[in-house]
């Protein structure tokens, strides 16, 4: 007995009909809003990308329709505007959370905790990567570098830092997440969904009182770095020999990120010892 290409799910490369319009109303605001960003660049094509999110703000990913407003708005083939959307992560393919909570996984990261946060999370949530609860509220993902490694661990939400995290703290996080609870980012913009925060990206104003002035810099384990840079040197340490009856120098009791807490090392572990066991010729 043999079984047809439709019961295998096997497809006969048959063409996909038309992606369906947005409806009057939304294409006539999305136009209103598309024209906009496209003013604000010298050649039109430039504005793909922040159109992209714009038509993700609406739907929350990028469809086959946002795809094709793209295209008819710039005079482009949807193949054009499908490359792009398809290179860059940050454009959702397929339908998502509301809150996009991203693990890092990528080398320092991952060291200091984020793989373990991940599979932490994972088990949590009952979701694998890039899946989303079923209340539509939390998608996951593990992502490579944050740019936040003085801060690793770190997870984000939507975009906005979270950071030295713990498996127990980023279980919280999703939790407040889910339940609607008052989330704050360790630094940066206050929390808002996805869909808000793709249309911020697309380049219109973030209208929320008071989070333009919230949004802030780099945080301070970042801007030792730059002083350092800028030849700036910190205050002359003053350590006494041990033994001596001098007091010591006391550590400082907040640590301005995870990276100034004391470490195992091979001098402060000795049961774990630096370098080669053997003698060497053995």
């Amino acid at each position: 007995m043999t079984t047809s290409s439709s019961e295998q799910g096997v497809s006969l490369g048959m063409p996909q009909l038309p992606a369906p319009a947005y409806p009057d109303d939304v294409r006539a605001r999305l136009e209103a809003d598309g024209r906009e960003i496209i003013a604000r660049y010298p050649d039109s094509r430039s504005a793909l990308l922040p159109l992209l999110h714009l038509v993700q703000a609406e739907e929350g990913h990028v469809t086959r329709t946002g795809q094709q407003f793209c295209a008819d708005l710039l005079e482009l083939t949807t193949a054009e505007v499908a490359a792009v959307a398809t290179f860059y992560s940050m454009y959702r393919r397929r339908p998502s959370g509301d809150y996009q909570v991203g693990v890092c996984t990528n080398t320092l990261c991952a060291v200091m905790g984020g793989d373990a946060i991940f599979e932490s999370l994972q088990e949590h949530l009952g979701v694998g990567n890039g899946e989303t609860t079923d209340d539509g509220k939390v998608t996951l993902e593990h992502i490579e570098c944050n740019a936040a490694c003085d801060f690793a661990p770190v997870v984000m939400v939507n975009w906005e830092f979270f950071d030295n995290q713990t498996p127990a703290s980023a279980r919280r996080l999703v939790d407040d997440l889910r339940t609607g609870a008052p989330v704050e980012p360790t630094r940066g913009a206050p929390m808002c969904t996805f869909k808000e925060t793709a249309r911020i990206l697309a380049g219109f104003p973030d209208e929320r009182p008071g989070a333009v002035g919230a949004s802030g810099g780099a945080g301070p384990a970042s801007l030792v770095g730059l002083r350092l840079a800028r030849g700036e040197t910190a205050p002359a340490r003053v350590v006494h020999p041990r033994g001596s009856g001098a007091p010591q120098d006391q550590s400082p009791t907040e640590h301005l990120s995870s990276h100034d807490a004391p470490q195992d090392t091979s001098a402060s572990d000795p049961a774990h010892p630096a370098g080669p066991v053997a003698e060497e010729g053995e």
